[in-house]
């Protein structure tokens, strides 16, 4: 039955299958034979040559994780110190008493979906393709209203037989501000301090929830420091996070409108992403240029930021899209 519930999920998420011995393809005869099994089976080469649970030492994933998010994560102080912080004190802490849960909250292009896919690549080195990361977007994977009951039982049984399989198992949810109100609620035990559930504990995995909702407030509060000439490096995480996390809970387009994982403090961080200025808006395309192996044209650079749209319609202080449409742009100067 869990098998035949998962059938619409299957063309669209990658199957979990457990890690297949290594097939050693060498004719070596007796002795010579039985000592390379022996060499392959040993876990830290095993890992070399295939994929692993956690394939990462936790000092690594640390170092990996600030070191990208100090390259190429612009105007998002919070952001950096929150989540690398959590990230490393999750993973070195051998006896956690729940899942890690991030919820990332902010307009479009301010950066959410690039530092959940520099989480996964700080973790597993084939990020977002690793068999142990798994991406749900609400508007492709729970389309449907009527069907609520249905994507439940799939949920569920998905992040089940996961877990199962890879204890740190990193699931990602994007589009929280276009799910269906009530659908998140069905992993609320997965992110409860259960020892194991059924056999299985969950309290090595990941978390990471991606929604627009709480945009309003967080330029409100940058808007207001901006105001006041106050720099924007000064909003400290404790002026978002009970703000955000109460206009998130009664924001009815929103995934988690009334949701238990916010009623029961389940969600560890909420994490704000600040709308982002026209500097910043030149600093992603400046880096998106010399990722493309092209020299920087200044005039091109301060061409393409001119063309983006600004808000407040007074103020035009932050791009509506963020760096969004950077790449697209890029393909039109850059032929």
């Amino acid at each position: 039955r869990a098998a035949l519930a998962l059938l619409p999920l299957l063309p669209l998420l990658r199957p979990a299958g457990a890690v297949e011995p290594i097939s050693v393809g060498l004719a070596i005869a007796g002795a010579a034979a039985s000592a390379l099994t022996g060499i392959i089976s040993y876990p830290r080469l095993y890992c070399y040559f295939r994929e692993c649970c956690l394939q990462r030492q936790d000092q690594r994933v640390a170092a990996v994780l600030q070191e990208n998010l100090d390259k190429k994560l612009f105007g998002q102080h919070l952001v950096g110190k929150v989540v690398v912080k959590a990230v490393k004190g999750f993973l070195n802490n051998t006896n956690a008493k729940k899942p890690l849960a991030l919820s990332l909250h902010g307009w479009t292009g301010t950066g959410k979906n690039f530092v959940s896919k520099i989480i996964a690549e700080s973790i597993y080195k084939k990020g977002l393709q690793s068999k142990y990361v798994h991406q749900f977007v609400a508007t492709l994977h729970f389309p449907h209203a009527h069907s609520i009951n249905l994507y439940k039982d799939q949920l569920q049984s998905w992040i089940r037989g996961n877990v199962s399989i890879c204890p740190r198992s990193l699931f990602i949810f994007d589009e929280m501000d276009k799910m269906h109100a009530g659908l998140i609620d069905s992993i609320k035990p997965f992110l409860d301090y259960y020892e194991f559930l059924d056999g299985v504990s969950y309290r090595q995995a990941i978390f990471i929830f991606l929604s627009n909702a709480g945009a309003e407030k967080i330029t409100e509060v940058a808007l207001d420091f901006w105001r006041n000439g106050r720099r924007r490096e000064d909003i400290q995480l404790t002026e978002m996070q009970n703000a955000l996390s109460v206009s998130v809970f009664n924001n009815k387009n929103s995934g988690f409108w009334h949701s238990t994982l916010i009623d029961r403090n389940l969600i560890d961080y909420f994490v704000p992403f600040l709308p982002l200025e026209y500097k910043h808006v030149k600093m992603c395309v400046r880096v998106e240029i010399e990722s493309r192996g092209y020299v920087v044209d200044e005039d091109i650079l301060t061409r393409i930021a001119d063309e983006m749209t600004y808000f407040p319609r007074e103020e035009r202080i932050y791009s509506d899209k963020g760096c969004k449409t950077v790449d697209a742009k890029l393909d039109y100067y850059y032929d």
